[in-house]
């Protein structure tokens, strides 16, 4: 299959998965914000940011490395998920051992369903990346959006219902996710594959060089998405975490395109990555995905505010004010991420690492000096901030991986662009006048990428012949 049409394909199936989980979280913001106080919804999203936090560190990101060693032309699929699970649960049995000191530090009822909600996260983790590994794509799609599906009927009756709050917000992850093992385990029949004759020192040891790099990238997200919180919480207070945790959520409307394009796009990059023309193919797709991005966002700005009128309660329309720094922090997150699909596809993952580095301490470093400046100002442009760094520094280190022509013009231009929208819903005019004037910087917008998409739009019309 055309290696353009094979990634359009996967982009296709992946939408579908990831519009329905999308839709569900969409769902439930409202719903969160009418049923819990800001101070109960900053306590919900600390326990998701913890157990994000812990996710890699536990399982020493093995899920990672399982989705990479599957995909080897001569891979034992036996092993690489006999091995993975293996790491899984010794991970899990070490972290139970910190039980005690954990219940000592923490001093919460959350601490038990929080240990139990991350490990059923963890196989969930690496079941669904074995299915997307071996080429099991709508499976992997379809598991993402019974789990949303069931996590939305569950707050419906613990949270609407049943008035549990946060204890119904945990519930229903946990059972949700419960579910989604289940539907892995049943339609990817894993009996098949799991074999303790399989396991293998070399192999673990080899999967473990390989994911253990990837554990401080993961923390870095985290670091850049969610220390913030944590700042938020010591300079400003809970009640200001529920409005920072509420803005987040929209910006993550934009992850959707970058999510299912990221999803199909890192199987294309391990399978061509060797190939003559991938460096032609590497900066096809990049700069057709920056200029996706980009309209995205744009488009995003034209309608934020009277969107957040109607999602929203009035005591979270203030929200406005962060979301646009958020919203550029997800693009260039995205673009990081597109350049980490290197590192993934030749296994050097040490670069990974390093990067990663760099990008957390500038988000504790801004979010040090920016939050007791501007508050939750400050903390959206330290993540904006820091995913830029990242990104920059990894274009320059995978120099070596792969040649990247990039439009460099095009996207200074974008850049420039969205923070004039920026500018004007900050300038807080009439409503009108600010729809029209954002509206039409976004016409401008569409005039400069007009290149990009008459290319798109013909590359879609030859691939659907």
């Amino acid at each position: 299959m055309n290696k353009y049409k094979k990634l359009l394909n996967n982009s296709l199936i992946f939408a579908i998965g990831n519009l329905g989980t999308k839709l569900v979280a969409i769902l439930l913001v409202p719903l969160y914000t009418y049923y819990l106080t800001p101070s109960e919804y900053g306590v919900t999203d600390l326990i998701t940011t913890s157990t994000n936090l812990l996710l890699p560190i536990v399982s020493l990101s093995i899920f990672d490395a399982v989705l990479r060693f599957v995909m080897d032309q001569d891979a034992d699929k036996e092993s690489v998920l006999t091995n993975g699970i293996v790491v899984s649960i010794i991970g899990s049995v070490a972290s139970l051992l910190l039980y005690p000191v954990a219940l000592n530090f923490m001093k919460s009822d959350l601490l038990l369903p929080l240990y139990i909600l991350l490990f059923l996260q963890i196989f969930y983790s690496i079941f669904s990346q074995f299915a997307r590994g071996i080429g099991r794509v709508s499976l992997f799609a379809s598991s993402g959006v019974i789990v949303a599906c069931f996590l939305l009927f569950f707050n419906l009756v613990f949270i609407v219902y049943l008035k549990m709050s946060i204890s119904g917000y945990l519930l229903s992850m946990i059972l949700s996710t419960i579910i989604g093992i289940l539907y892995l385990v049943i339609f990817l029949k894993i009996n098949q594959y799991f074999y303790w004759k399989k396991i293998n020192k070399k192999l673990i040891k080899m999967m473990l060089l390989y994911s253990i790099p990837l554990i401080p990238n993961s923390l870095m997200w985290w670091i850049t998405n969610a220390s913030g919180r944590f700042f938020i919480l010591y300079y400003l207070g809970l009640s200001a975490n529920g409005l920072y945790a509420v803005a987040n959520k929209f910006p993550s409307l934009l992850s959707i395109l970058y999510s299912i394009f990221f999803q199909a796009w890192q199987l294309s990059a391990i399978e061509e990555f060797d190939s003559k023309e991938s460096g032609n193919f590497f900066s096809t797709i990049f700069n057709f995905f920056t200029f996706v991005m980009f309209i995205g966002s744009s488009i995003f700005l034209v309608f934020l505010k009277p969107v957040l009128s109607f999602a929203v309660e009035t005591s979270y329309f203030i929200t406005w004010k962060y979301i646009p720094f958020l919203l550029l922090g997800v693009v260039f997150s995205s673009f990081s991420s597109f350049i980490t699909a290197s590192y993934i596809a030749a296994k050097e993952t040490k670069g990974v690492f390093i990067t990663s580095i760099f990008g957390a301490l500038v988000n504790i470093i801004g979010n040090f000096i920016l939050i007791p400046i501007f508050g939750l100002t400050g903390a959206s442009i330290s993540v904006m901030i820091s995913f830029f760094v990242t990104w920059i520094i990894r274009m320059r280190d995978t120099k070596s991986l792969i040649n990247l022509n990039l439009d460099k013009l095009n996207i200074c231009l974008n850049i420039a662009l969205i923070s004039v929208q920026i500018g004007i819903l900050n300038l807080n005019m009439n409503t009108q006048y600010e729809l029209i004037s954002n509206t039409v910087v976004f016409i401008f917008l569409c005039f400069i990428n007009k290149e990009y998409i008459k290319k798109l739009l013909g590359k879609i019309l030859s691939l659907k012949k």
